[in-house]
């Protein structure tokens, strides 16, 4: 299982908008190492989400539910995307300010590369996650 955290604006698709869909198709990456990274990604896999624009956090947990496959709105192969479930909401949201002060967080492509809007995530990385939001 990898783990992954997954940026989204959380006024055109929130974690609360998650939770009540249930699942959703995890589309709209254009960025080539981004769509790398999701194409890599496996069912069982499990992913943060993390809303961008004001907010700048870790808001719940999601779950990869599918295998990737072609964008169906899309007549391009190379535009991949995942099936995602709601898992659970954190405790507490993880912001990207608490993830900058901790030193734990050195090499974390979240900060290394910023823009990306999906990011690998170590476990150890992930746990440190956790243990903030809980």
């Amino acid at each position: 299982m990898a783990y992954w955290l997954l940026k989204s604006e959380p006024d055109v698709y929130s974690y609360a908008d998650l939770e009540r869909d249930g699942k959703t198709i995890w589309d709209g990456v254009n960025n080539n190492l981004a769509l790398k990274h999701i194409r890599t990604m496996a069912p069982g896999d499990l992913a943060l989400i993390y809303h961008t624009s004001e907010e700048r956090r870790a808001v719940g947990i999601a779950e990869v539910i599918s295998q990737p496959y072609a964008d169906p709105k899309l007549n391009e192969p190379k535009r991949a995307v995942v099936d995602v479930k709601a898992v659970r909401s954190l405790s507490r949201p993880v912001t990207l300010a608490q993830i900058k002060q901790d030193s734990r967080f050195e090499g974390f492509d979240l900060i290394r590369i910023s823009r990306l809007s999906v990011v690998p995530v170590s476990e150890a990385h992930w746990q440190l996650i956790l243990d903030l939001g809980s």
